[in-house]
């Protein structure tokens, strides 16, 4: 996306002075592209109630707002073969650089291990299964809380709680929220550094050390880092016995994870079309850097027989399919979609 030039800065703050002079956005309609583009932002800052500090600040976000809209239409009226489509959320102000900074937090493992709590696991528990759904979502099986927005970088902490409000859904029955915020503020050893970013095998470890975590009531999340409250991680709301990896670079494994129950996976998520994707089975170019922690939740296939696989983000419900997003399954490279089959896991009960 090419970056802010001092002539649509200007244009663009020309336009919003004047609207700040007449009062009325009615006094400045006209045909010229530009101004229809600072209306069009006006409206989006009103739906999504942004405000900025001062009249220069707008005028930047504006010139943003401008190209990723120009970018969307281009990309939605390019008549090419995607099966998904892109639209204009509450991220389009953000440059796709700000965008990554401020929603992506994983951080690559160095190395993989299994953690059991008392011994080192050597194996995949479903490598012999064969007998698996044509499709699954669990949604559809009250495995599955509502859609959460991590609002910075602690994609890891919501990735690793929604697998583990799965698997303690399937064990008691009881599908409880669970606290992110506990991680965030409690979790700080090693590579998990809270909102500045971590890993959802880490974060599995602590909870297996901590001997649970306690309820999204007892402990809201605050989209900040916190010093982490003793007296609220007592009450203990869900417990897990380890956690396991699935085989890397293998989607059939981690159709036979999944197939069983939600699992946290890594993805590259730092395109323009992922930070704007809105609907369709996402078949996008994207690199193998992972950067993004969230959980898939179901697989299958739509009416001509792509696959897809069924994830769970945390950027709220304004983003993608009501926060979900398929992404094709079973592609030709053997880390998947986005290296979706790189580094996946889940707790175990």
């Amino acid at each position: 996306m090419a970056s802010i030039s001092l002539t649509n800065f200007m244009t663009c703050l020309a336009f919003l002075s004047t609207l700040a002079l007449c009062g009325s956005q009615a006094f400045c309609r006209s045909h010229d592209g530009q101004s229809m583009m600072v209306r069009r932002h006006e409206e989006w800052m009103a739906k999504h109630g942004r405000t900025y500090k001062d009249m220069d600040e707008k005028a930047r976000r504006c010139i943003i707002f401008k190209q990723n809209v120009e970018w969307i239409d281009n990309f939605n009226t390019a008549g090419l073969d995607r099966r998904y489509t892109v639209s204009v959320n509450e991220f389009a102000d953000l440059s796709n650089e700000e965008f990554r900074a401020m929603r992506n937090g994983y951080k690559r493992q160095t190395s993989k291990t299994t953690y059991t709590g008392s011994s080192i696991a050597t194996s995949f528990r479903y490598a012999n299964l064969s007998d698996v759904p044509a499709s699954v979502d669990w949604r559809q099986k009250g495995a599955v809380t509502p859609i959460k927005d991590q609002q910075k970088w602690c994609c890891w902490a919501f990735s690793a709680v929604a697998s583990m409000e799965g698997i303690n859904q399937l064990k008691t029955g009881k599908l409880i929220s669970l606290s992110e915020q506990e991680l965030v503020d409690c979790d700080t050893k090693g590579e998990d550094q809270g909102c500045g970013g971590g890993l959802m095998d880490n974060a599995f470890q602590f909870i297996i050390q901590n001997h649970g975590l306690t309820t999204e009531d007892n402990y809201p999340y605050k989209g900040a880092d916190g010093t982490c409250n003793s007296n609220k991680t007592t009450a203990i709301a869900a417990t897990i016995t380890g956690y396991e990896d699935v085989p890397a670079n293998d989607e059939k494994a981690l159709l036979q994870a999944v197939a069983n129950h939600p699992v946290s996976v890594a993805i590259d998520a730092d395109g323009t079309a992922f930070q704007f994707y809105s609907s369709g089975i996402f078949n996008g170019t994207c690199g193998t850097d992972l950067d993004h922690g969230v959980t898939v939740v179901g697989y299958g296939a739509d009416a001509d027989g792509t696959k897809y696989w069924l994830v769970k983000n945390s950027w709220g419900t304004g983003w993608g399919e009501d926060g979900y997003i398929k992404m094709q399954r079973d592609i030709d490279a053997k880390e998947g979609l986005c290296g979706i089959a790189m580094e996946a896991s889940y707790p175990t009960v």
